[in-house]
């Protein structure tokens, strides 16, 4: 059975849905009129310009049912958490804001974070996604609503391409990786697609990847898309239960090798130097036609949906040793302690939480809401595009590797790059690269 649909950026229109880092640091007006409500109003932060344009749309109906007006404000991804840092430390935060998981703990356990599971019973959380109450549950309490979550990464591909190269449908079906193998479906597939300006793939003995000119595949030092997946489909850890580094094993160093090998000695995918310092930069080559496969999330649906002037369709997760394992991550709503109106921000929590928030965002194709309930109505609208995301979904069903979290892991996220860049540069090695990532990195998380 097909698990894809194809797609002409034709019939997009102007569509632009994407859970990327994007907005433009507006505030929209309050829903209602805040002078008629007693000063009922809320104000509600996050980093997504079309989200916040989707909340917005429905939350006069919460208004007129709730008399709380709310005030949403969009701050760009670039700016968003030192903005947000400074505000909680000033006591000027807003009484709702979105976070991940790479930064609540810090702040939760600074007293600065309304206790969820203090604020809302049990009863009231049955829709509310598992995944996402555990990765927010931090020493043993809930410290924010879920409000959306990532589906599994999948594999957009470029039709055109594939079928050039003579590859199947089924073979996209069934694309797999293995590290103590000679060689792999995924290797052999993105070779085919991988071309030199002299239009020779990297087989052949004269393929010169100093002119590529088409790439077969996206390995890069991408997170969310890249590593974690393979550490994940490789049977190894990223972090310990409580919050160190961990991938410095063996299966963690084989995954690491088999994605700097696609790039340094397969010659499928692009430099390093071209995509460390630029996440967009593979996203890009597939939507100018110049890559074949592209691994990545929902998150690029829209650009892709937008941009793409090609058939594409999607394709499931390539599957390792411990078969395809994706990464899980979403996105809460935390509640300020403090706030002057913990009434209306409870009541605000409760909505983006629940069937009508997650409505909002879903029935626009915007994220796949957290709410299980109504998770529905973001495959309905994708359908209805005539896009088949059921890969997406179908991957989770194979388990799940967590997505960072802890105090100071965007720290020791950062320590850990600067040693990961050069060793997909080909500058370190990476068993002696990774073993040094993992130590840098846990001396911040340790505070050494």
């Amino acid at each position: 059975m097909l698990r894809r649909k194809l797609v002409a950026a034709a019939g997009a229109g102007t569509l632009a849905l994407s859970l990327a880092a994007c907005g433009s640091g507006n505030e929209t007006a309050p829903s209602g009129d805040s002078s008629a409500q007693g000063g009922k109003t809320v104000t509600f932060r996050l980093w997504d310009e079309q989200a916040a344009e989707a909340y917005e749309a429905a939350l006069p109906k919460f208004t007129e049912e709730t008399g709380v007006n709310v005030k949403v404000e969009v701050i760009p991804w670039s700016d968003y958490w030192n903005s947000l840092r400074n505000d909680i430390a000033a006591g000027d935060a807003p009484d709702v804001f979105w976070t991940n998981s790479n930064n609540y703990s810090d702040y939760a356990d600074a007293g600065k974070l309304l206790n969820i599971d203090e604020a809302i019973p049990t009863s009231e959380r049955d829709s509310w996604l598992d995944t996402a109450v555990e990765q927010f549950t931090w020493k043993d309490t809930l410290w924010g609503v879920p409000a959306m979550t990532d589906p599994g990464i999948a594999v957009f591909y470029n039709k055109d391409l594939t079928d050039k190269a003579g590859i199947s449908e089924s073979d996209l079906e069934s694309l797999a990786w293995d590290p103590d193998a000679p060689t792999d479906s995924l290797r052999q597939t993105a070779a085919k697609m991988t071309l030199d300006s002299a239009g020779r793939t990297p087989t052949d003995p004269d393929f010169d990847p100093n002119t590529t000119v088409q790439f077969g595949y996206n390995a890069a030092l991408d997170t969310q898309a890249i590593y974690l997946d393979f550490l994940g489909s490789n049977g190894a850890s990223y972090q310990t239960p409580e919050g160190l580094i961990d991938f410095d094993s063996p299966q963690g160093v084989q995954a690491f090798q088999y994605i700097v090998d696609l790039i340094n000695k397969e010659h499928v995918a692009p430099s390093a130097a071209d995509t460390n310092d630029n996440g967009d930069f593979s996203r890009d080559q597939f939507l100018q036609g110049k890559m074949g496969l592209f691994q990545s999330g929902a998150y690029n649906l829209a650009n892709i949906l937008e941009g793409a002037d090609f058939e594409w369709g999607i394709a499931p997760l390539p599957a390792g040793p411990a078969g395809a394992i994706s990464v899980v991550n979403s996105i809460v709503a935390c509640g300020r302690v403090d706030s002057s109106n913990p009434e209306g921000q409870l009541e605000l929590l409760k909505w983006i939480s629940g069937p009508e928030g997650g409505t909002a965002l879903g029935a626009t194709g915007v994220g796949l809401p957290a709410n299980t309930a109504v998770q529905d109505t973001w495959q309905k609208f994708w359908e209805e595009k005539n896009v088949d995301v059921a890969p997406m979904i179908e991957v989770l069903n194979n388990g799940s590797i967590d997505a960072p979290f802890g105090p100071k892991i965007q720290g020791a996220m950062e320590a850990y790059q600067k040693v990961l860049k050069e060793v997909f540069l080909g500058r370190v090695p990476v068993a002696e690269g990774v073993a040094q990532a993992q130590a840098d990195a846990n001396k911040v998380i340790e505070g050494k």
